[in-house]
């Protein structure tokens, strides 16, 4: 039988209050190292500005310098592209589409007619895309660079005014059959030291190579 007689001791107040600081203690200490997991102190905060500084002073100028070169291949590319879809358009519309180069204005124009007249340059095509290469910014524009020859199997000196497309002159005509006539654009920057050329065989393969001044030749 259990002892009715015993009296468990009592908690006098001033314990629970002690135990209730002690409880608030330990949960304040609990948040202060929770926040000094998850945050940061003001002085890491500024190293960290700093080395992000440092490191953007040592690779701006380094991309800087790469810039002229990536523009000048996005502007090869896109001429690549441009044969692309003038070869398509021609096989689906089952007529001439051609790629009119302007070395005077540093421009050249995809035209899908020639306005009845047989002629791809009076003003009258059906234009449906129109490129300047100066917005490519960087002197991109028409020009051998360091280039030594032409960029045919057989080389050979470099067209005058960097276009070797004839009959007619500066325009690859790209035929029904996706055929088209031979010939080549080549591509500078305001460096000088890096050249595209981008071109076409009788066959109709479109061609993108670069200049390699190490071989002297291109690739």
């Amino acid at each position: 039988m259990p002892n009715r007689g015993v009296i468990s001791p009592s908690v006098s107040i001033e314990d629970k209050r002690a135990d209730s600081a002690r409880g608030e203690d330990m949960r304040y200490d609990g948040m202060r190292t929770k926040k000094r997991e998850l945050g940061f102190t003001l002085i890491e905060l500024l190293v960290a500005i700093v080395v992000l500084a440092i490191l953007a002073a040592i690779a701006i100028p380094g991309f800087s310098r790469l810039l002229p070169d990536r523009r000048l291949r996005v502007a090869a590319r896109d001429i690549y592209s441009s044969m692309q879809l003038a070869k398509m358009g021609a096989v689906r519309a089952n007529t001439s589409w051609v790629i009119v180069f302007n070395t005077g204005s540093n421009s050249y124009r995809v035209c899908s007619d020639d306005g009845g007249d047989g002629d791809w340059t009076d003003g009258d095509e059906t234009v449906e895309k129109t490129v300047n290469l100066t917005d490519y910014e960087s002197g991109v524009g028409y020009g051998s660079g360091n280039a030594t020859k032409n960029a045919t199997t057989a080389g050979g000196a470099l067209p005058g005014d960097n276009v070797s497309y004839a009959s007619p002159a500066n325009v690859v005509v790209f035929n029904p059959r996706g055929t088209c006539n031979g010939g080549y654009v080549y591509l500078e920057n305001n460096k000088n030291t890096t050249t595209y050329a981008i071109g076409t065989r009788a066959s109709g393969i479109i061609r993108l190579v670069k200049w390699n001044s190490s071989i002297a030749d291109w690739e």
